[in-house]
């Protein structure tokens, strides 16, 4: 039995909470007809009860999410064009589990500083996230670099319209490169 690769795309926007994942992914996704899951849908019960408590998920809280977000991947590259998934991605261990299996899958990295997401934690209402949490986010994020080639970077240190602007060509650059 052969394995027939299709030529679709996966696109992981990564990043630590408040960086804008879900808002881009949703508008990015809007504007390309595309497939969209938010990963912390597939959060078991246990972990999304932990965040809520403040506390922060540790590595074996995380393996049964990441391999359920691996699962997602196979499946969405198998039957859509195109497809985002959400997901913050912090460890490059993380990163490689979501790799496994999916050769057409690329990362994009929503990169932003301290300041301007914690702002962004603080106005926002109605998620589980405690914005105490962020310090813990970027203790444990491992930022990509030249090892990653498939993790593309967007600065989110300008408006919603323009970082999904950005991403939408981000997208449209790596699948005509034929990189995705």
């Amino acid at each position: 039995m052969s394995t027939y690769l299709p030529p679709h795309h996966v696109f992981i926007l990564m990043g630590v909470s408040g960086s804008g994942k879900s808002v881009v992914a949703s508008d990015v996704s809007h504007q390309l007809s595309t497939a969209f899951l938010d990963g912390d849908f597939l959060h078991p019960r246990a972990n999304i009860m932990k965040m809520a408590d403040g506390h922060p998920l540790n590595d074996e809280d995380r393996q049964p999410w990441l391999q359920a977000l691996n699962d997602a991947a196979f499946a969405m590259q198998r039957t859509q064009p195109i497809s985002i998934i959400v997901c913050s991605a912090l460890k490059k261990q993380y990163r490689d589990i979501l790799r496994q299996g999916n050769h057409n899958l690329k990362f994009i990295y929503m990169k932003g500083d301290f300041d301007t997401i914690e702002a962004r934690l603080r106005a926002r209402k109605g998620h589980f996230f405690k914005p105490q949490m962020l310090v813990t986010q970027f203790a444990t994020l491992e930022e990509p670099g030249a090892d990653e080639p498939d993790v593309l970077t967007i600065d989110i240190d300008q408006t919603v319209q323009n970082v999904v602007a950005d991403t939408v060509a981000a997208i449209k650059d790596a699948i005509a490169k034929g990189q995705a």
